[in-house]
């Protein structure tokens, strides 16, 4: 596999673009992706009940199994708790994009990040849609400036792409996300894009996806909250030229293990951007009795807030973490349980065989001043693993979150 160095628009037939139209008051604010072929189409969405207007128009045209052109995404108004009209917004906002593009409203998908319960300045959007639309490129820049146009409280841009050979083609898979707060497993307020070129069944596209997310985007938690505007959308346009992937053979599995380097990238990117995190924490689970308790687990402890205020605080305390391993509702003997904490400064044995080891402090506050923590827990049961990442809690969060509205 090889990583390129461009965005979105990597894999043959894409093309984006992004602008500040003025509904948030200075970054970029819509963006639009576009297949210059009926690309097949697989996606996954917020867990939340409360599900966003433009969710439910999403699902919609999965529900259908039609093939998708593109996707125009506003940032700064999440168009979510807005009733009837927020449905109609999304139908609009999708229309206008088809006139433009001489295709079905049916086509397009559409995404909205922001503030919750505030009706979309439709005005602004038709304007901004049928301006921005005409700046569609497969450059570099132009990827770019669709990965910035869906920001919000994130402080940088999410994106990367890659390339594998299929058939002696050349194949690419490219994504770009946005997510910083209101993150946590079973999706997040993340949007994630993927383009590629590759030529597949839409079962298949679709399985692929499906089990991968719950080993990226869903093993990820910020703050604990899951969003109701949260959607992974991915579109496959078939220009690579390889043979149609209608098994699950060798070539679906050089596929997905792309897809999942791809997605566990930006899944990792969101967590790095947490707001007002100072620490990246991978938990890392090893000897559990199956896949199932290895990702409880995971879970547990990375959403526990006393687990992320203690490596905030650079406390060693060994038992969070071992209490957030026991109410995750997961099978395993707490007297077979070995914890370690590792960082670029070293490493330090906290637990062994369910008894906490007598360490050095000092050694151990050297490990947790580090920027990127690790936490191993071996259980000693079985042969599953699974890995969770997540990130402190800071002060710095509740000040980004407490002035959110304003």
């Amino acid at each position: 596999m090889k990583i390129l160095t461009g965005g979105i628009t990597s894999p043959k037939g894409f093309q984006a673009t992004g602008s500040y139209i003025g509904i948030k008051k200075r970054r970029k604010d819509l963006a639009i992706l576009y297949s210059e072929v009926s690309a097949v189409a697989a996606a996954v969405f917020t867990t939340n009940v409360v599900k966003a207007a433009p969710v439910l128009w999403n699902t919609e045209i999965i529900d259908k199994k039609g093939t998708v052109r593109a996707i125009v995404t506003n940032s700064g108004n999440a168009n979510a708790c807005t009733g009837e009209i927020g449905i109609k917004h999304a139908e609009e906002m999708a229309a206008t994009l088809a006139d433009c593009l001489k295709i079905k409203k049916e086509e397009v998908f559409v995404c909205s990040t922001g503030v919750i319960g505030v009706p979309l300045p439709m005005d602004i959007i038709t304007r901004g849609i049928e301006q921005t639309y005409t700046n569609l490129s497969d450059r570099g820049d132009a990827a770019r400036n669709a990965a910035e146009a869906i920001l919000t409280t994130d402080t940088f841009v999410k994106e990367i792409a890659v390339e594998i050979k299929i058939d002696g083609k050349p194949v690419r898979i490219a994504g770009m996300a946005k997510g910083s707060g209101m993150i946590h497993p079973n999706m997040a307020t993340m949007l994630g894009f993927i383009t590629t070129d590759i030529n597949i069944s839409r079962d298949l596209l679709e399985k692929a996806l499906r089990e991968d997310v719950d080993d990226t985007y869903n093993m990820i938690s910020v703050d604990g909250d899951t969003s109701t505007n949260d959607s992974v959308l991915l579109l496959a346009n078939g220009l690579a030229g390889n043979k149609l992937i209608t098994q699950e053979d060798e070539s679906y599995v050089l596929f997905s293990k792309a897809l999942h380097y791809v997605n566990e990238y930006l899944a990792q990117q969101i967590i790095r951007d947490g707001e007002g995190a100072t620490k990246f924490l991978e938990v890392k689970i090893k000897g559990a009795l199956s896949k199932v308790d290895a990702r409880k687990l995971g879970k547990s402890v990375i959403t526990s807030n006393l687990v992320k205020t203690a490596f905030f605080g650079e406390d060693a305390n060994w038992g969070r973490v071992l209490a957030a391993m026991g109410y995750s509702g997961a099978n395993f003997d707490p007297s077979k349980v070995h914890i370690e904490f590792m960082s670029p400064a070293g490493s330090v044995v906290i637990m062994k065989d369910g008894r906490p080891v007598k360490f050095d402090e000092d050694q151990a506050t050297s490990v947790l001043k580090e920027r990127e923590i690790r936490i191993l827990i071996t259980l000693q049961e079985g042969q599953a693993e699974a890995c969770a990442w997540g990130c402190d809690l800071s002060y710095e969060y509740v000040r980004i979150n407490g002035e959110y509205r304003t």
